[in-house]
């Protein structure tokens, strides 16, 4: 873990020195475009990824079964077993294969996911997180981004520093490094610099103070497709993060969470359409869309 925490160190320094002004989101996170209601099995839905300009791919964070949504019907079009009960978090269609991500790190392949009969196997990553949440698919590297929502370590060292590994799909192992550390005290910073006004809470050590509430779990991630920015939430906190490929950041927002009370799940069309989706919890699961900013 020394190594590691090298790394980060350098990472961070150099994230405090690249930090610039907060860049424009081409999206109005305050109103939706439309609101698509997910029927109760997918309630507990906790990862979204892309099939195509019609048709979304989603998963529920207990069963081992992809959701194929259709969106001109609004209905799921069809399921695809691949496991049994268990923690899934993140689906990433790459290619002909169908990856998701089981929040211990393991992968599941689903081979030719679009035909009636598929292979399915595991890889065990080796990601050193225990809890890990986000998954997309990086066409132009060939490989899958994973997002940890827990620290990479025990220690006070670590406490600040969140990770997003890598994980090659031509050699099929996990890059042994992380290819990008954030470490949160930059992140205060930027909104410090920026005038962003971050929700507080009653600090522990002194509770007539207020400390800064911004954990930074990663609970969703994706390349977003024209920019190739990636979008990060924090669905904990309701917090939606853009970083560079140099992993810098470049927007924060703080989004409403009466409207984003659980989002856990995260897709970009081709276009530029954003899809965010929602537990259930007390109410319906359900998927914001949002359209790009005076699109024609």
């Amino acid at each position: 873990m020394k190594r590691i925490l090298a790394i980060s160190l350098c990472f961070i320094i150099g994230a405090v020195y690249f930090t610039d002004a907060q860049s424009s989101l081409p999206y109005h996170l305050i109103q939706e475009d439309k609101l698509i209601i997910l029927p109760p099995e997918l309630r507990e839905v906790s990862g979204l990824s892309i099939v195509d300009s019609k048709t979304l791919i989603c998963i529920q964070d207990e069963e081992g079964i992809a959701f194929i949504y259709d969106l001109k019907k609004q209905e799921v079009a069809r399921k695809i077993v691949f496991a049994g009960p268990g923690d899934y978090e993140g689906i990433a269609p790459a290619g002909n294969d169908l990856y998701v991500l089981r929040s211990d790190g393991v992968l599941f392949r689903i081979h030719n996911f679009e035909k009636e009969q598929q292979q399915i196997d595991s890889i065990q990553t080796g990601i050193p997180n225990k809890d890990n949440e986000g998954l997309c698919y990086d066409k132009v590297n060939k490989r899958l981004l994973i997002g940890s929502k827990s620290k990479i370590a025990k220690g006070a060292e670590y406490k600040n520093l969140r990770t997003i590994y890598a994980f090659d799909l031509q050699s099929k192992t996990l890059q042994k490094e992380p290819l990008y550390v954030y470490d949160i005290q930059v992140i205060k910073d930027f909104a410090q610099k920026n005038k962003i006004e971050l929700p507080t809470k009653p600090s522990k050590k002194n509770p007539n103070e207020l400390d800064v509430a911004l954990k930074f779990q990663i609970s969703g991630i994706y390349l977003h497709p024209k920019s190739k920015l990636l979008y990060v939430l924090s669905a904990s906190d309701y917090y939606l993060f853009v970083f560079d490929g140099a992993g810098a950041i470049k927007h924060l927002e703080v989004l409403d969470p009466l409207k984003f009370n659980k989002a856990e799940g995260i897709a970009i069309m081709p276009n530029g359409d954003l899809y965010i989706s929602n537990e259930g919890q007390t109410g319906d699961p359900k998927i914001l869309l949002f359209s790009e900013k005076n699109r024609k």
